[in-house]
C-alpha cells in the first residue's frame, strides 16, 4: 500500500470511527470510569452570549487555520441556550451561515438509532442479548461470518467483528474518490451494503475486541424494521422525533436534497480530492442507519439533555446504554476533558458535513457543532472550549 493510499484509508477510518468522544481525540476515552453526576460550566443566557468567549474563539481559530466554509453552534443550559454562526454557507455567493440551518449529521444517527432499539428492550419486543439471526436469519453469513454467534447488544457497541462495508475496495472507489461525483445519486439498500461485508471475513471473532464499523448500525436499522413492521426512520420519527418537537431533523431514506434553510457542503472525499468540491446533494441510502440523519444545532442539544433526563429511555436501559464497562456505551462513548469535565456524546462525518454533539451526564449543559466541510480534526479543542472554558 502506498503512503498517499494508506493516508487516505486514515482518513476514512477517521469518518467510520465517530463513537462519541472518543472519536474527537485519543484523549478522551470510550469506558472511561465517569462519576455519577458530571461537573460542567454554565451556560449564559439566550441573547448575552458571556462565557462562551473561548467556543468562539476556537470555532473562529478551526475555520482560518483549517480553511473550513464556515460553522455553526448551540450550546444549552436548562431553558437557556446560546446560538452562533461563522463564516460561509455559499463559498460563490458569500452567503454566511446561520444557526437555524439543517445539515447531514452522519454517525450522530447512531446514538437515534440506538435509542430506538434501547426502547423497544424496555418494552419487552426484544432483548440486546439476541442473536442477530433470531431477526434476520441468513443474512450475516459466509466467509467465516455467523449471525448466530453476534448479539444486537454487539451491533451497538461495535465489538461484532463485522467488516466495514465501506472498506470495502470497491464501495470506497465509490464514496472517497472522484468517482463519487457520477455515483452520488445511486440508491444502496441496506441487504447490498451487508452483502458487501459479508463478502469479507470477520475481523475478529465476535466479541474479542472494539473495533467501528458503519455494518454493525446498517444491520442495527434492519433489526428495529423487522421488530416493529416499520422502517427504522419511521420508528425514529415517531418515538424520538415527534415527541421532542424536532422540527429541523429528518430521515430522509434516498432524498438527495437537504430540507432549506442550509448550507452548502464541501468534500475532499475523505483525502480523495485534493481540493474541495461541492457535494450538497447526495443519496445518503450509503450511510442509512449509519449515518443519513438531517438535523440541526438546537435540535441535537435538545435531543441530548432529553436523553439523560429520562425522557426516551427508562432508568435501566439509560444506564446500560451509558455502560463504562467493558467496551463502553452503546451508540454513545463518554470520556473526561482535561479540565475533569465528564461528556458523553458522539461526533459524524458524511460528505459535505462534520458535527459533534455532546452533554453532560445530567443533562444540563449540552452543545453541538457543525461545519458545512468533511475534513475538520479540531473537535476536541472545541469541547475543550465549551466546557473547560
Amino acid at each position: 500500500m502506498t503512503r498517499q493510499r494508506a493516508r487516505q484509508r486514515a482518513q476514512r477510518r477517521a469518518l467510520r470511527r465517530g463513537i462519541g468522544v472518543a472519536a474527537v481525540a485519543s484523549a478522551l476515552v470510550v469506558g472511561t470510569a465517569l462519576p455519577a453526576t458530571a461537573g460542567g460550566t454554565g451556560v449564559a443566557g439566550a441573547t448575552g452570549g458571556s462565557g462562551h468567549g473561548a467556543t468562539r474563539a476556537a470555532m473562529d481559530t478551526a475555520v482560518r487555520t483549517e480553511g473550513l466554509p464556515g460553522m455553526i453552534a448551540t450550546a444549552r443550559s436548562g431553558r437557556d441556550s446560546w446560538t452562533t454562526a461563522i463564516g460561509t454557507a455559499d463559498t460563490t455567493t458569500g452567503q454566511p451561515r446561520s444557526a437555524r440551518e439543517r445539515f447531514r449529521i452522519g454517525s450522530v444517527t447512531k446514538m437515534f438509532v440506538a435509542t430506538v432499539l434501547l426502547q423497544l428492550q424496555a418494552e419487552g419486543r426484544l432483548d440486546l442479548d439476541d442473536t442477530v439471526d433470531r431477526w434476520l436469519p441468513g443474512v450475516v453469513s459466509g466467509n467465516g461470518n455467523d449471525g448466530s454467534a453476534i448479539t444486537v447488544r454487539q451491533l451497538l457497541n461495535h465489538t461484532s467483528g463485522l467488516f466495514a462495508y465501506d472498506d470495502d475496495p470497491g464501495m470506497a472507489a465509490v464514496l472517497f474518490t472522484p468517482q463519487f461525483l457520477s455515483r452520488r445519486y445511486d440508491t444502496w439498500t441496506p441487504e447490498q451494503l451487508v452483502r458487501i461485508a459479508v463478502s469479507h471475513p470477520p475481523v475478529f471473532a465476535p466479541g474479542a475486541k472494539r473495533e467501528y464499523s458503519n455494518t454493525n448500525y446498517i444491520l442495527a436499522g434492519m433489526i428495529v424494521a423487522e421488530v416493529t413492521g416499520h422502517p427504522y426512520g419511521a420508528e425514529i420519527e415517531r418515538r424520538i422525533v415527534r415527541p421532542l418537537g424536532l422540527g429541523g431533523t429528518s430521515v430522509p431514506g434516498t432524498a438527495t436534497a437537504v430540507p432549506r434553510p442550509h448550507a452548502r457542503g464541501y468534500s475532499k472525499l475523505f483525502g480523495g480530492s485534493p481540493t474541495p468540491l461541492d457535494t450538497t446533494e447526495l443519496n445518503p441510502s450509503t450511510a442509512g442507519a449509519a449515518g443519513e440523519i438531517i438535523s440541526t444545532t438546537d435540535d441535537l442539544t435538545r435531543f441530548l439533555s432529553a436523553l439523560m433526563r429520562g425522557r426516551l429511555l427508562p432508568q435501566a436501559e439509560l444506564d446500560e446504554m451509558l455502560t463504562t464497562e467493558g467496551p463502553g456505551g452503546l451508540g454513545i462513548g463518554g470520556g473526561t476533558l482535561s479540565c475533569g469535565v465528564a461528556v458523553w456524546g458522539h461526533d459524524g462525518g458524511i460528505h459535505g458535513s462534520s458535527t459533534l454533539a455532546l452533554t453532560t451526564r445530567d443533562g444540563r449543559h449540552s452543545v453541538a457543532f457543525n461545519t458545512n466541510a468533511d475534513w475538520f480534526t479540531g473537535k476536541l479543542k472545541l469541547a475543550e472550549a465549551e466546557f473547560c472554558g
